[in-house]
């Protein structure tokens, strides 16, 4: 027999609550790490400030934590903090099949990308991309040039991030983004380790390619750089082959 509705029992909300607050947490740190406030490798404030900062409760920090480092964004160091490992969950799965991909399969990765945006800028860009591409360009050179080769790096990566954003496809950019963390390690591979040869001159390595951006040349774009990534496939090849 039915009992009457006003007897009926209902649902706790407090779960849902709970649920909630710890969305609500995962959301806040999510954002943080997003828009770059907290940058890939460094350290996240510690738990009393975000609780006072966010105004969320101990506990469902904690709970958002341990989902952010499941979903690869975030990693804890025993006595040492949290440090932020990748902008997105994309980019910590990424980050994660990276580190056991040969250098080369990155950098076919790398080509397919590279080539269809550089082919997508070079038709779409607008002139604040070009400003954007031209600022980018001269801070890339300035670091080389007084040999700082981090910031030679960050920029050369930043560089292909906003000709990805030039090619006016959000899920191409975003991809892209994703994979830098990755792209990040690769550069700095061939930078750094004398026995992959690295290009003979990266400072007017995009010469090409930033002059075909410039003109609004899609099929030079893409030729560029098809170029110099496949030169480095070729160096990468051979000394696999070894």
């Amino acid at each position: 027999m039915t009992r009457p509705i006003s007897q009926q029992s209902t649902p706790t909300p407090a779960p849902l609550r709970r649920h909630s607050l710890v969305e609500q947490a995962i959301d806040a740190l999510r954002t943080q790490i997003a828009s770059g406030a907290w940058p890939v490798g460094e350290r996240i404030p510690t738990e009393p400030a975000l609780v006072a900062t966010f105004g969320i409760g101990r506990n469902s920090l904690r709970e958002a934590t341990r989902a952010l480092v499941h979903a690869g964004l975030l990693e804890t160091r025993q006595g040492d903090g949290t440090y932020v490992r990748a902008t997105s969950e994309l980019a910590g799965a990424l980050r994660r099949r990276a580190s056991r991909a040969e250098l080369v399969e990155i950098f076919e990765v790398r080509r397919g990308l590279e080539i269809e945006a550089a082919r997508l800028a070079a038709e779409r860009r607008s002139d604040a991309d070009l400003a954007r591409l031209e600022q980018i360009a001269a801070a890339r050179a300035t670091a080389w040039e007084a040999g700082h080769v981090e910031a030679f790096v960050a920029a050369d990566i930043a560089l292909h991030q906003a000709i990805a954003a030039a090619a006016g496809n959000t899920m191409l950019a975003e991809l892209y983004d994703d994979f830098s963390d990755a792209l990040r390690a690769a550069i700095h591979g061939t930078l750094g380790d004398a026995t992959v040869a690295a290009p003979e001159d990266p400072l007017h390595l995009h010469d090409d390619l930033l002059t075909a951006i410039r003109r609004g040349d899609p099929i030079a774009a893409q030729d560029a750089t098809a170029a110099y990534l496949d030169a480095m496939l070729a160096a990468l090849h051979a000394l696999v082959a070894r």
